[in-house]
């Protein structure tokens, strides 16, 4: 395994106009592996040479099987954990890493440019969603932008509260879905809360659209964006169940899905207190 990584390396480095003579030969390995994701999340979309791409493609893999996969029938419904509330059986919350999830979409917190973070190593979810699929997933994403930009104009970016589908590539769900959701710089208004509500809305009707019958949302907007959690928590629950309230039939499951103990909390308070 050891070989695999120094190779990968050195076929990152030598891709690198910046950092092709960076001495890494003394790294320990976890070093090493944090340097494969620093030189994969700087890089700029291009190109990808096919032997490191299979290089790439091989160590991610590797990477996904030792973090483990989580399937959906190991997920329970809310109504399995917590009672009887509308579509309880359709609901879902799962705490841990979101790129572990094999669902049919996952769902990223994205940014307008729509290309992924490039700073390095970065524990934002679109950092660890870009990262864990691979590098595939930023050049597919700059060919939309690209097409966009042909079509709208060179300054477009993706708006608040729409949605993007793109292969998942290295991840274990079948597609990722892009959303920009709002960013809260002062005042929380309630424009802000239909921005976020719009994100749910849309990523849904993607998911119906598509045949897409499970999907696992991050906590859109929080975190980076500064959107309160409790507050986004009630919208993406409402937005949720609304829309299942009309279009049940086109999902199977809805997975909530948090990173941190204070988000966990949070959904289990609303779900145990009924909707």
């Amino acid at each position: 395994m050891n070989d695999k990584v120094d190779l990968l390396l050195e076929q990152l480095k030598a891709d690198s106009v910046e950092y092709g003579d960076l001495e890494t030969a003394d790294y320990s390995l976890t070093e090493k592996k944090n340097m494969i994701r620093s030189l994969m999340n700087i890089r700029m979309p291009g190109r990808l040479p096919e032997a490191l791409l299979a290089l790439q493609d091989e160590y991610l893999q590797r990477e996904r099987a030792e973090k483990g996969i989580v399937t959906l029938a190991e997920i329970p419904t809310i109504q399995e954990q917590y009672g009887k509330i509308p579509y309880a059986d359709k609901l879902s919350l799962w705490q841990g890493d979101i790129t572990r999830l094999q669902v049919g979409a996952i769902v990223n917190a994205a940014n307008s440019q729509m290309l992924g973070c490039f700073v390095p190593c970065h524990r934002c979810i679109d950092n660890a969603i870009h990262s864990a699929a691979g590098m595939q997933l930023r050049e597919e994403c700059s060919h939309i932008m690209q097409e966009k930009r042909m079509r709208c104009g060179r300054q477009y970016e993706e708006p608040v509260g729409s949605a993007v589908l793109t292969k998942a590539y290295n991840l274990p769900c079948d597609h990722v879905i892009h959303t920009v959701g709002p960013i809260v710089y002062g005042e929380l208004t309630d424009a802000l809360r239909e921005d976020l509500r719009r994100c749910y809305e849309s990523v849904l009707r993607c998911c119906a659209e598509h045949g897409i019958r499970t999907v696992a949302f991050c906590c859109i907007s929080t975190g980076e964006f500064h959107f309160p959690n409790e507050e986004a928590a009630k919208i993406a629950v409402k937005a949720v169940t609304d829309f299942l309230r009309c279009h049940g039939d086109a999902m199977d499951r809805v997975v909530f899905n948090v990173f941190k103990d204070s988000d966990r909390e949070i959904y289990e308070r609303i779900f145990t207190s009924g909707l």
